[in-house]
């Protein structure tokens, strides 16, 4: 389906378009929710003009005609199934990155993967606030994305990893880190760095770090890079190798015994909760990473066993 072109007065959703574009053949699920979050942000900015209705109508027919076509695809049609499959998505890459960031394998591709990172964060905010680790995640791939984008541009070569500490620098915009969704690709990319992770901390960078344009990050000709599926673990900043059953000395750590309350009664929003949690331990799995498994099948067993998280 072609769309109408984006009007100036909605560059704050040329991302999430751009984005929805390059997963067209390649990820629906992915597709429709980019452009779903786009729309959702467009009507907030529009101003009523011709170009600006015409676009959103057109996004608004084309997400009713896949709805329709893909009714049986439970990512497109269940917000908990969406939003674990975003997650995934958004994680697998921004760990693609990291970890050629960390390997000195510095270059356009990596500056699309993490800046790409950021904006799928910015689409998992259709399902409600963000967990404290996709809080970090973004504003760190948004900052990398910023960081290593401008070293190339002056030919320099970009700091792997978070920077060496430093309390005298700060990233300009620190405190609109939280953002929200409304705000333009470069206000985003301007975000602050994470507070510190194990076992590195990353600092605030440089403050003449200037945020890449849309254009210059996201009309990259390069399509995404596949992040391998093998190599990459959720779970933080170096997840590369997979946490496989837990050593019985930790074991008492992980396997915590629920005692079930008599006559407890589950609100449809605990349900819902507890379906997450499954399907958190789901995508675990599909990582080889047991423990985080078991942790979330525990939530969501006490959730349905004494009405409590």
């Amino acid at each position: 389906m072609e769309f109408p072109p984006c009007p100036p007065s909605l560059k704050s959703i040329q991302h999430f378009l751009k984005l929805a574009q390059e997963h067209d053949t390649r990820d629906l699920v992915i597709a429709y929710w980019a452009r779903l979050y786009a729309l959702q942000v467009g009507l907030k900015a529009s101003t009523q003009t011709g170009e600006e209705t015409k676009l959103l109508l057109s996004i608004m027919d084309w997400l009713e005609q896949v709805k329709k076509q893909h009714a049986d695809n439970e990512a497109v049609t269940n917000e908990v199934a969406a939003q674990a499959h975003i997650e995934n998505y958004a994680l697998k890459l921004f760990l693609y990155a990291d970890k050629q960031d960390r390997e000195e394998n510095f270059g356009k591709n990596v500056v699309k993967a993490f800046y790409s990172s950021g904006v799928l964060y910015d689409i998992l905010q259709t399902f409600g606030e963000l967990s404290e680790e996709a809080l970090h995640n973004r504003k760190y791939a948004k900052w990398k994305a910023a960081y290593i984008h401008n070293c190339l541009k002056n030919g320099e070569t970009p700091i792997p990893g978070p920077l060496p500490d430093d309390d005298e620098t700060e990233l300009e915009g620190e405190e609109n880190a939280n953002a929200s969704a409304d705000a333009s690709p470069e206000d985003a990319a301007g975000a602050a760095a994470p507070p510190p992770f194990q076992p590195e901390a990353p600092s605030s960078p440089p403050s003449n770090v200037t945020p890449p344009t849309a254009e210059e990050v996201l009309n990259n000709p390069n399509k995404l890079p596949s992040p391998p599926e093998d190599e990459e673990k959720p779970g933080g900043f170096e997840p590369y190798v997979p946490t496989g059953q837990p050593h019985p000395a930790t074991a008492a750590t992980i396997y915590q015994p629920i005692v079930p309350v008599a006559g407890v009664q589950i609100t449809p929003d605990q349900m819902i909760t507890a379906q997450k949690y499954c399907k958190y331990a789901g995508s675990a799995l599909n990582y080889d990473d047991v423990k985080t498994a078991i942790e979330n099948l525990q939530k969501a067993l006490k959730l349905l066993s004494t009405g409590s998280e």
